[in-house]
């Protein structure tokens, strides 16, 4: 029984141990400091005799009655700044931002913000917003509109600077200051950007522009694109179609085509026949007549030629016969009457004698030579007639070959008495160039050529008269023609 009511007691005591342990530990959350005062303690960092102790972060003793035990947050707290403000240009503005702040983690900011907000942490916000009031509207005195928009930094950082100290005696730190907006009651800042609205307006506008014209540009040109495409294609069914067309046009019209052809084939081929034919005619009529014409008289011809040079080359023959045996003869007599004429000088005959005989040798010599002279022309003309007996036949029997043969034999002399008409001009016009002379010298030349014409008149009027060819002929063969006759020739020729 005594060792049940000791054990009884020492589980009380326990308890009642560790009850007083629990009243007297105390421990810091991460968020908090634990202010302990009411004793004499040394805090690291603080002065002697400060009469409180912080704790954070762990636990500590506090005796009940004997310390007081009372925590400091340590989380952020922020405020809004709503701030009347007057720019260095007199301009009214309202800047609205937040700071967000909190007590500092090292000792002497925890005992600063213990002092002064230990039993006031509400106040603290509206604390930090009349500090940071007061130094934005000194800082915004200072600057102009233009730089708090463009420089928003700056004010930013002049700010906190100016409540760095005063923040710091509070304990607070600041973490964050940001400025929200800048309000303008009198509409400066909003005639300020006019000119640049304006400028981004416009170039906004044309930028517009630009792109409509761009887009419109596009659109026509695609729009283009697809009328050439369009075109194109109706283009090639264009051709398509008149090909197809042409074919079946072709189609219809090759039996009427064939026909045609065939028909046009069979006519060339009569057309050549009868080409042929009238060519083989005309070989024919060369073969039959002209040729036989050309061969006889060419044949008659050239037999009167020869016949004629026959007799002139037996005439000339006797004539150098006669007269070489003339020439002997006479050399006979001189050479006797020389050896006569000596002989009768050495026999001392007379003189006379002797120049008889010489003039008797040469009478002779003289006489053979006549004679043989007169023998050659006789020749000769024996063979003149026979040449012209012979043209009056070649005459008679193709009159067209002979004449053409003397015009042949002529015709420079024509041509030249034909071109003497040009002799005495001076100046010539011709309305038609090249033409013109060629067409002029034609004319002349052609006036030779109508002697042919004349001379087979005058042989058909002197045949039909019953003269017969041979009469007419000398003016053709190169004897003089009466005087008449020649005067007619050259009026015809004319």
């Amino acid at each position: 029984m005594v060792v049940g009511v000791v054990a009884g007691v020492a589980v009380l005591a326990v308890l009642v141990l560790i009850g007083v342990f629990k009243m007297m530990w105390r421990v810091a959350e991460p968020n908090e400091a634990l202010i302990i005062s009411g004793s004499k303690h040394r805090t690291e960092g603080l002065e002697e005799g400060m009469g409180f102790r912080i704790v954070t972060g762990r636990g500590t003793l506090v005796l009940p009655g004997v310390q007081a035990v009372r925590k400091l947050s340590l989380d952020l707290n922020e405020t809004e700044l709503s701030v009347d403000c007057v720019t260095q240009q007199g301009i009214p503005l309202k800047v609205r931002g937040v700071v967000i702040f909190k007590v500092g983690d090292d000792f002497v900011s925890i005992a600063n913000a213990g002092r002064r907000f230990l039993d006031q942490q509400k106040m603290m916000s509206e604390r930090v917003h009349n500090v940071f009031a007061g130094h934005l509207r000194s800082i915004v005195g200072g600057l102009t509109v233009e730089d708090m928009i463009r420089d928003r930094d700056k004010l930013t950082g002049q700010t906190r600077a100016a409540c760095g100290t005063e923040m710091e005696k509070l304990g607070l730190i600041v973490d964050s200051l940001q400025i929200h907006e800048i309000e303008d009651p009198t509409g400066y800042i909003q005639n300020l950007a006019m000119p640049h609205a304006a400028a981004v307006q416009r170039d906004a506008r044309i930028a517009q522009a630009e792109a409509n014209r761009l887009a419109t540009e596009a659109e026509q040109q695609s729009f283009a694109r697809m009328a050439e495409a369009t075109r194109d294609s109706e283009i090639l069914q264009a051709g398509y179609q008149a090909e197809r067309d042409k074919a079946a046009a072709q189609a219809r019209q090759a039996g009427p085509l064939a026909d045609a052809a065939a028909r046009q084939e069979v006519v060339v081929q009569e057309t050549r026949v009868a080409e042929l034919e009238a060519h083989r005619r005309e070989q024919q009529l060369q073969a039959d007549v002209r040729k036989p014409a050309d061969a006889k008289a060419y044949e008659k011809r050239t037999l009167a030629e020869a016949e004629r040079d026959a007799r002139i080359s037996a005439a000339q023959a006797k004539a150098k016969e006669t007269e070489l045996a003339a020439a002997a003869e006479a050399t006979r007599v001189k050479a006797a009457a020389g050896a006569e004429a000596e002989a009768t000088k050495s026999r001392g005959t007379a003189t006379a004698a002797a120049t008889r005989a010489t003039g008797e040798a040469e009478a002779a010599a003289a006489q053979a030579r006549g004679l043989a002279e007169a023998e050659a022309a006789k020749a000769k003309g024996l063979a003149e007639a026979e040449a012209i007996k012979a043209r009056a036949a070649a005459l008679a029997e193709n009159q067209e070959a002979v004449v053409a043969q003397q015009l042949a034999e002529n015709w420079p002399e024509i041509v030249k008495a034909g071109a003497s008409a040009f002799g005495n001009v001076d100046n010539m016009v011709l309305l038609n160039g090249a033409d013109g002379m060629a067409e002029l010298f034609a004319k002349a030349l052609t006036m030779g050529g109508t002697g042919l014409g004349l001379a087979r008149q005058l042989l058909a009027s002197m045949n039909q008269n019953g003269q017969t060819p041979g009469a007419t002929s000398p003016a053709l063969n190169g004897v003089t023609a009466p005087k008449s006759q020649k005067v007619q020739v050259e009026e015809g020729g004319e």
